[in-house]
Parts: C-alpha cells; structure tokens; sequence
C-alpha cells in the first residue's frame, strides 16, 4: 500500500542536502523536515480567499482598453 509520501526524495533530501545523521534524519517529523528543507517560504496553495483578492487588486479591463480587441481578422488594427 502506497502512502502518498516520496521516502526516497525525502531521504535523499535529508541525508544528502541537509547533511543528517540517519538517526537525526528519522527522529524529525515531517513538519519539521519541510521546515528546514525551505518548503515553508515557498508560496501557499491559491485559495478562493486569495483568488478574490488578486480579483479586486488586478481587475479585468474593459472591452476595446488594451486587452487585445482591437484586432479585426487580419491582425492588428492599423495594418502591419
């Protein structure tokens, strides 16, 4: 049965980037590992929250303002 979790990454990870002692490696827990791995600075997971404010921070333009509607069939308006 598969859990989900890369042991061999994290060992690898552990052992090699970290430079752990087995033992030391095997006492952490995984918060822990990730803690020290840097995985905490990494960006979190975009929520409905988050996604609502970059919304209201970064609203759509209007129709015809920049958005690339000024194109007709035959490529930008103007000729080129």
């Amino acid at each position: 049965m598969k859990s989900g979790i890369d042991w061999p990454g994290l060992i690898r990870a552990g052992l090699r980037e970290l430079r752990l002692e087995p033992a030391a490696f095997w006492r952490l827990t995984p918060v822990e590992l990730r803690m020290m791995l840097g995985a905490e600075q990494a960006a979190p997971p975009l929520t409905r929250a988050r996604l609502a404010e970059l919304a209201a921070a970064f609203p759509d333009m209007e129709k015809g303002k920049g958005d690339g509607d000024d194109r007709g069939p035959d490529g930008p308006a103007g000729g080129a």
